[in-house]
């Protein structure tokens, strides 16, 4: 698929709600951190719902269930059902019904939502090596997934027992900070083996897939913190993206994203689907915005003006990914963001 070369966030005369029949909302990150319901998520999703939009959830984090998932986003405050819940644990249990036999046998190395979609798509989860296994499956386990579990994968895989990844996340963010997430936990079988998984999450083909077949969305607009993960994944969907500021993305990250990386819209957290996204316009030799004006100098990203810290970041991103075009901008663009405070 053909795609011109993202120079600047998007502006929307709509509310995204309004623009948008679905929004892919993220997880960790987005909606919540360590349990807790990030600030204004509560609110802005109940009003989104109650103006049309369908609200589904979609989350590389292959722990739980979608059932779990549903009863904790109902608990804080969101009314969620199961369907309304896509994990990359669903995405990787049809990756590998495609290519194995019904009933066929499938080490777990992870949680509970492994389990439970692998027998919803036919499949029989083990927990040996020894079991006879036609495939591994790796997804995050949570803090406490002992480190055998690691062996186990390695033993089967390094007898040629072909090897699936939920995801590859090395991160996951947490009440506490930034924890390891399932990529950190596959670079450790890869390491032991050698070999490569075949993955299914986010940013990859099959999670895009199982969200449209599982929620039939026509118009919709994927919502994450992540660049290379929630963004890619719009990217390589060829769907429109808004970042929001509550998780693992920075300022500095946001300007120096190559074009795959480069979100729509962005905004500091989910009430952004409650407003339309003002307009980057060019202005002598800049990009302004609100009240800023974001100008490449020839070392450093030059930001002039007051107003929204936003509109500063929108106009600076405009101007690094004008100078990068298809690569990564190595303007410093440091001073700047830390004069809007980001």
């Amino acid at each position: 698929m053909s795609r011109s070369v993202r120079t600047k966030p998007e502006g929307s005369g709509q509310a995204l709600s309004e623009a948008y029949d679905t929004a892919l909302l993220d997880l960790d990150g987005v909606v919540y951190a360590g349990g807790n319901a990030i600030v204004h998520a509560v609110e802005s999703l109940d009003t989104a719902r109650a103006g049309g939009m369908r609200l589904a959830y979609v989350t590389n984090n292959a722990l739980r269930t979608p059932d779990t998932v549903a009863e904790h986003l109902t608990e804080l405050g969101i009314p969620t059902g199961a369907d309304d819940v896509i994990t990359s644990a669903q995405a990787v249990a049809r990756l590998i019904s495609e290519q194995m036999p019904r009933r066929a046998r499938v080490l777990v190395i992870g949680g509970e939502g492994l389990r439970v979609a692998l027998r919803e798509r036919g499949l029989v989860p083990v927990e040996s090596a020894d079991d006879d296994p036609a495939a591994v499956v790796q997804g995050y386990g949570g803090p406490d997934l002992p480190w055998g579990r690691f062996a186990e994968a390695s033993y089967a895989v390094a007898r040629g027992v072909p090897w699936f990844a939920s995801n590859t996340d090395l991160t996951i963010p947490s009440g506490r900070g930034i924890a390891p997430g399932n990529g950190a936990a596959v670079e450790v079988v890869r390491i032991a083996t050698g070999a490569e998984p075949q993955v299914a999450g986010k940013p990859l083909p099959p999670m895009h897939r199982e969200t449209v077949l599982r929620t039939g969305a026509e118009r919709p607009l994927v919502v994450g913190d992540r660049l290379d993960t929630d963004i890619e994944g719009a990217f390589n969907g060829g769907v429109d993206s808004l970042l929001v500021l509550t998780g693992v993305t920075d300022g500095a990250q946001l300007l120096a994203a190559p074009p795959q990386h480069r979100p729509t819209y962005v905004d500091a957290d989910l009430r952004g689907l409650l407003t339309g996204q003002p307009e980057v316009t060019e202005s002598d030799g800049g990009f302004r915005c609100g009240g800023w004006t974001a100008t490449p100098g020839d070392e450093r990203l030059e930001l002039d003006g007051e107003g929204e810290a936003l509109d500063g970041l929108r106009a600076l991103c405009a101007a690094a990914w004008t100078v990068a075009g298809e690569g990564s901008c190595a303007l410093d663009g440091g001073k700047a963001l830390a004069r809007l405070g980001l």
